[in-house]
């Protein structure tokens, strides 16, 4: 008897090819069989559940490649805002950080959870261990990894400002070595934050060769995605390519006045290069920590003195990072002071009576770990990017929900809202197909970073599914009212098991699995 059936649904098996209707039947974790036709499941009559999928659409469960969930398995388990999106993979590990080596860990804390600290003190030595503990946690979701380049800097170099010596490099590419070896799918670098803005090509092309023995690959968040948007995509193929492993680019945007309209150009850059790939979130804004608009230059710690004796320079680089988007479009979402969450940094200054760059500079003393939404890019770069096939949906967002960690401040709707909002933005703007929009989400990343048996729907496969209303599906999340749930999710379902339906909406089950390479 199979444990599971999915009848008359509008079949999206991942492929990109146009959807059938038919039945799905799951035994245990995988996919038992698929019929094509309209009540063809016949053979699937004697299951111990069946749902009816009549005007539904059935896919693999969307795989967010980007995801900064790396602790909330320990934290927050269920995930609600990660599996209501119908997401049932993620990559974590992003933007450099990861939670080993331990250096890295309260970045990852941060990331993870909007800067509470209020987290299990980890008890894992190696980089095995930390993937034996989430798996110990039984997230809601499965979880693959990435080892954070800068968390590895940390771990060796500290914060110091110059290049590794020969044994400190050594000691890099080893701490990548074990990460990979326990199951790591590559390596990533955030190279806008501390310490990995400090450090050179070279540095990242040795510490990525370290991930290409076995056929991982680089993820980076790159060094600019203003200004030097180019030169700074430039600078990640050509580390894939001296490193010999494929290229991804984390959250493609053209980000300020300098890039804004170049989305196309972009684009064919992108997909000129040999191995490369990338991901983007369709929204208008980013969300990050507001030091990451520190110049490269500045000391890490005694910025008062800094806007004291060098006030002028550190004004003008500033303004430079905000290139065209202004302080009235940089608003602050969580920090120390909880006047503050939701009001952009001219408003703040003018509270304050000051200047927005002494508002910036008395905001991040405060609190170091301050995070902003900065509304930087143009809606036409954001649908030209989203509309590309080979383009990957990811949330770059972290699991939360209403009345559990974070939800006392602001979010970005990217948290509960990416994919619903993806999919009815190509529905609603006519950007892409269905069946195109499933592939970005499913198949394509899937075979990126390696997720074998996952990302499409055939007999054989693991059972991770989204059913949902087509016609309905969309992102209810905003930036004034963050914590709030997309509609048109109708089931989800984590290695064979129903993890989340709207008829128990408040029950989660926990079936996600830890992904090794």
């Amino acid at each position: 008897m199979l444990d599971l059936v999915v009848r008359d649904a509008l079949l999206l098996d991942g492929s990109g090819d146009p959807p059938v209707v038919g039945s799905i039947g799951i035994e245990r974790d995988r996919v038992a069989r698929v019929d094509v036709g309209e009540g063809d499941g016949r053979g699937m009559l004697d299951a111990a559940r069946t749902i009816d999928g009549a005007g539904l659409a059935l896919a693999p469960g969307f795989i967010d490649v980007h995801n900064h969930s790396d602790l909330s398995p320990l934290i927050l388990p269920e995930m609600p805002s990660t599996i209501r999106q119908g997401v049932t993979t993620v990559v974590v590990g992003n933007c450099g950080s990861s939670p080993y080596p331990l250096a890295g860990l309260a970045d990852a804390i941060w990331l993870a959870n909007g800067g509470v600290e209020e987290v299990p003190r980890p008890a894992w030595t190696s980089y095995g261990d930390y993937l034996d503990a989430i798996a110990a946690a039984r997230p809601a979701v499965n979880v693959a990894t990435l080892v954070g380049h800068g968390s590895v800097r940390h771990e060796v170099l500290g914060l110091d400002r110059r290049p590794p010596t020969t044994a400190e490099l050594a000691r890099m590419r080893a701490l990548v070595t074990e990460a990979i070896d326990a199951g790591a799918f590559g390596v990533s670098t955030g190279l806008i934050y501390v310490p990995g803005l400090f450090s050179a090509t070279d540095e990242i092309v040795a510490v990525a060769e370290a991930a290409a023995h076995a056929g991982g690959l680089y993820a980076s968040h790159i060094r600019g995605e203003a200004r030097t948007l180019f030169a700074a995509i430039e600078e990640a193929l050509t580390v894939g390519a001296r490193a010999g492993l494929p290229v991804h680019i984390s959250h493609l945007k053209c980000d300020g006045a300098h890039v804004w309209g170049r989305s196309a150009e972009l684009l064919e850059r992108l997909h000129a290069a040999p191995d490369a790939s990338a991901d983007q979130y369709p929204y208008t804004a980013w969300n990050s920590s507001l030091a990451s608009l520190l110049p490269a230059w500045a000391p890490v710690g005694d910025l008062e003195r800094l806007a004291r004796t060098d006030h002028e320079r550190l004004e003008a680089a500033v303004s430079e990072e905000i290139d065209g988007v202004g302080w009235e479009r940089i608003v602050v979402i969580q920090t120390s002071d909880p006047r503050w969450n939701g009001m952009d940094v001219a408003s703040i200054a003018e509270g304050l009576g000051e200047d927005p760059i002494d508002a910036f500079v008395r905001l991040l003393v405060a609190d170091p770990t301050s995070s902003i939404v900065g509304h930087a890019m143009r809606e036409d770069d954001v649908e030209a990017i989203l509309g590309d096939p080979a383009v990957f949906v990811a949330s770059d967002a972290s699991a939360t929900a209403p009345d559990g960690t974070g939800g006392d401040h602001p979010v970005h709707p990217r948290d509960y809202g990416t994919f619903p909002r993806a999919l009815a933005l190509a529905r609603d703007r006519a950007l892409l197909p269905l069946e195109t929009v499933v592939r970005k989400m499913t198949s394509l990343p899937a075979e990126r970073f390696g997720l074998r048996d996952r990302g499409v729907l055939r007999a054989g496969t693991f059972a991770d599914l989204v059913l949902f209303d087509p016609a309905g599906v969309r992102d209810v999340s905003t930036y004034e009212a963050s914590h709030a749930f997309p509609v048109g999710i109708e089931l989800v379902v984590v290695n064979g098991t129903v993890a989340w339906e709207p008829s128990d909406a408040s029950r989660i089950h926990r079936n996600g699995a830890v992904l090794r390479r």
